[in-house]
């Protein structure tokens, strides 16, 4: 599929004897929103985290704008650069402010002049809601408001793409709100988004596709509007009468 961003082709991971992805086959399409949705332990976090090669594969292919997985070294972080990652824990560096949190991949990894950087970030803080909150650390922050700047740091990389782990898990319910409202306002500028979530309100609103997993396999994969109403798959069928309760 030349037109897609992301796709990942036959592609099989074992953890010792558990066979955690089975033959997956997926493909994003720039521009795209794809929510993956189903229980715990059935591979969604780990095929998200093979995009960007922070788990490796056993076989099969994946392939970011038509180039396969660099396998390490300059590559791979050109590749990490180009597909952002946002973490269920943040994954902020607890000794640097907000702000050199988000201006440190751009000035490393981009070779970005610092002042450039730092402006950079403030646009981008201001963005994603917390430009009063930059020079503060990420203990003086809430979660939601930790999240946040993870995203303003994702976005700092300028990536084609961004990867979503469970963003909103470890945050408390009123703060959910306000990070999704973020993630909300970045599919509608346009960015392609892979997003593992619980979040079903989100994925009915946002997504431009759900997929649907369920032990290591892609079980179905559909539109909003027809995986929430009219589920093809048993499976399917009974993670929604449990979640939408």
């Amino acid at each position: 599929m030349p037109d897609s961003l992301i796709v990942l082709d036959k592609v099989n991971k074992w953890f010792g004897g558990l066979h955690a992805l089975r033959d997956i086959n997926l493909s994003v399409k720039a521009g795209e929103v794809v929510v993956v949705a189903g229980p715990s332990g059935s591979g969604k976090s780990t095929m998200c985290r093979t995009i960007n090669r922070l788990e490796t594969i056993d076989n099969g292919t994946i392939f970011v704008n038509g180039e396969p997985l660099p396998a390490e070294g300059r590559e791979l972080a050109k590749l990490r650069s180009e597909v952002a990652m946002v973490f269920q824990q943040f994954n902020l560096f607890s000794h640097l402010n907000i702000l050199d949190n988000v201006a440190l991949g751009p000035m490393k990894v981009r070779r970005q002049p610092k002042a450039e950087a730092h402006q950079q970030a403030r646009d981008l803080l201001v963005r994603v809601g917390i430009g009063d909150q930059a020079e503060k650390y990420p203990a003086q922050l809430s979660g939601g408001q930790q999240q946040r700047a993870a995203i303003a740091r994702a976005l700092a990389m300028r990536p084609k793409a961004i990867l979503f782990d469970e963003p909103t898990s470890a945050l408390d319910p009123e703060m959910v709100n306000e990070v999704l409202e973020v993630m909300t306002q970045l599919a509608r500028d346009g960015m392609t988004m892979l997003v593992v979530t619980h979040e079903m309100g989100f994925a009915r609103r946002v997504a431009h596709r759900v997929v649907f997993m369920d032990t290591g396999q892609i079980v179905e994969e559909a539109p909003p509007e027809a995986f929430f109403t009219n589920p093809q798959t048993e499976r399917a069928r009974d993670f929604l009468g449990k979640i939408l309760k």
